[in-house]
């Protein structure tokens, strides 16, 4: 739990930003242009443009940016230190960025706090997932490492609440204390992560191979754990003889894990859902449901979001990653063809409709929330899930440094460019993320192997017996720790794909 509050981080960034963003303070401090245009009568201003702002975008998407450019130095600090202190370094920068955002005077300010945020997920996100894999049991692993995704979930719900509170407050103090409370969940993450034990698979990789079994033994519950140390033993040894990490991570034994570790947080991006949740209350107040009603909208997606993840949670283990990708997919897509219709038939390609009666509003807030939970229990989650489970220890904290890195500037891009393609694309943007949706769910289909119930050091198994991944991995990286395929014939056989 402690190692999963990361998540907080990187969640009550996604839910703060949009609700300060539609804060009439807030933009007449740093955007008046912007304020004055989403004030115009719709005659004037098409409604899909009314927060076009190439530097009001920089203001969210500046802190993912940041975030991939630190999630490979923090691999180094993972591997070299340990995961806790890569948790803890996040811990204080977000704290750091937090109290700068607070204070700021100008955009200038404005923006090294929201770099310093940046560094803080960075690190944060990298090590958290990590730790959570190596520390959990095979059986477990898929329920306890989304425990990060369920709080960044909750960072989510608790920023929308806080932004519905903060928005009655009159002046700048309402925007102020939404920015400022984001140093709360980075003081618990650089508190809890100083309390935190290393993993044994860190422990060993740093020569400390007594603690490793001891801490082995404490988390496992049993004393029977001589195999699994033996594999982590053997795997740390591997590692040792790597040089050049970087570059061996692309040899041809590794691309499988490398295909995925880049395809899944590049379509978990474009499946849209942080342009949703970073923009909910612009987006539904765009949609002429006032600041009120768009922020208490923005409350009712977080409770589904963080609700809809504990699905994830108590099914992950048991149905496996394929279901809940493909689950999720088609209902992300259905919802989403249904809401560009929804908005297309009362809005058009021009705007012109500035208010929805209050069925017609509930009916696009449900499809939105039936999208967001659909999401909540597949692709989120499981978009950090399967990537902190597939690689071997030698690679692992640079795999995940890349995943992380392919998170976040997809996160920058899509943060980046959203406004700009609402405003030229207007409703049929819904139907650009959902041509995405079929595009991964097919990929999940046809490349995505089964990994539950797999321990990490045997995942090998899993992708050489896969119809196609398996061309790429020669025989001899089977017996590079010393195992044999019947060893691991359960996994041959259970977690075939079809």
């Amino acid at each position: 739990m402690v190692a999963a509050t990361c998540g907080l981080i990187f969640g009550y960034d996604i839910g703060i930003s949009g609700g300060v963003t539609s804060m009439d303070g807030f933009l007449l401090k740093f955007f008046p242009s912007v304020y004055q245009q989403q004030k115009k009568d719709a005659v004037a201003t098409n409604e899909y443009c009314k927060f076009n702002s190439d530097m009001l975008t920089l203001f969210t998407s500046s802190l993912y940016l940041a975030a991939m450019v630190s999630s490979f130095f923090a691999s180094t600090i993972t591997r070299v230190f340990g995961r806790k202190w890569s948790m803890f370094s996040g811990g204080v920068a977000f704290l750091a960025g937090a109290a700068l955002n607070g204070v700021a005077e100008t955009l200038q300010m404005l923006i090294s706090g929201r770099i310093l945020l940046g560094i803080g997920v960075g690190f944060a996100n990298q090590s958290a997932p990590l730790y959570l894999s190596e520390m959990a049991p095979a059986r477990l692993r898929g329920m306890l490492n989304i425990g990060f995704q369920l709080m960044i979930t909750t960072g989510i719900l608790v920023a929308n609440i806080i932004n519905y509170w903060t928005a009655q407050i009159e002046g700048d103090w309402g925007w102020r204390l939404s920015l400022v409370l984001a140093g709360v969940p980075g003081a618990i993450v650089a508190a809890g992560s100083l309390a935190l034990p290393d993993t044994p698979s860190s422990l060993i990789e740093r020569g400390r191979e007594e603690e490793a079994k001891a801490m082995l033994r404490k988390v496992r519950g049993t004393d029977e754990v001589e195999e699994e140390f033996q594999d982590l033993v053997i795997a740390s040894i591997d590692s040792k003889t790597m040089r050049r990490r970087w570059m061996n991570i692309v040899q041809q034994r590794y691309w499988p894990q490398l295909t995925v570790a880049v395809v899944i947080p590049f379509f978990q991006q474009v499946t849209g859902i942080n342009a949703i949740m970073f923009y909910a209350p612009v987006l539904f107040k765009i949609l002429g449901l006032g600041k009120q009603a768009a922020l208490m909208s923005s409350v009712i997606t977080g409770i589904v979001n963080m609700a809809a993840n504990i699905v994830s949670i108590v099914s992950v283990d048991k149905v496996g990653r394929r279901a809940l990708f493909l689950e999720g997919g088609l209902q992300m897509f259905i919802s989403q063809i249904v809401v560009g219709f929804l908005i297309g038939i009362k809005f058009g390609m021009i705007g012109a409709e500035t208010e929805l009666s209050r069925g017609y509003a509930t009916l696009v807030v449900f499809f939105i929330c039936l999208y967001v939970s659909a999401f909540a229990w597949s692709w989120g989650p499981l978009g950090w899930l399967v990537p902190s489970e597939i690689f071997p220890l030698e690679i692992r904290s640079s795999g995940l440094s890349i995943t992380v890195s392919v998170n976040m500037f997809c996160t920058f891009f899509i943060a980046q460019v959203f406004m700009n393609m609402l405003c030229h694309m207007k409703f049929s943007i819904f139907f650009f993320f959902a041509a995405w949706v079929l595009i991964m769910t097919t990929f999940i289909v046809i490349f995505l192997p089964e990994t539950k119930n797999v321990p990490i050091e045997e995942m090998i198994f899993v992708w050489k017996n896969h119809w196609f991944w398996g061309e790429f991995i020669p025989d001899e990286a089977l017996h590079v720790q010393n195992r044999t395929p019947a060893r691991a014939s359960p996994y041959l056989s259970i977690h075939a794909s079809p």
